[in-house]
């Protein structure tokens, strides 16, 4: 996760967590649809930072994007131990061949 973004969920978190507290322990005792609305106004933020924090930069790389020195996107993992369960999970390089 870039940096940049790790700080923006933080804040925003930070942000959630304040408006929850300050809520029910200040805000309620002078009015209560305020302390609601601070609420409902906090459990937006979660779901806003979870996308913030998610969101792939310009320079990052796909979990399924082949790299630009991959020439084939189906050549593995490198591991060969790896490689072989994926092909054995896959159906691949059976004995009968049966789809």
């Amino acid at each position: 996760m870039d940096a940049r973004r790790r700080h923006w969920y933080f804040a925003m978190m930070g942000t959630c967590v304040v408006l929850f507290v300050t809520a029910w322990s200040l805000v309620r005792l002078w009015s209560v649809p305020a302390a609601i609305g601070m609420c409902l106004v906090a459990m937006v933020i979660p779901p806003v930072a979870a996308i913030v924090a998610n969101r792939r930069g310009p320079n990052e790389r796909w979990f399924d994007e082949p790299r630009d020195d991959e020439p084939d996107s189906d050549a593995g993992t490198g591991d060969p131990e790896s490689d072989a369960w994926w092909d054995e999970l896959e159906g691949r390089n059976r004995k009968d061949h049966r789809r």
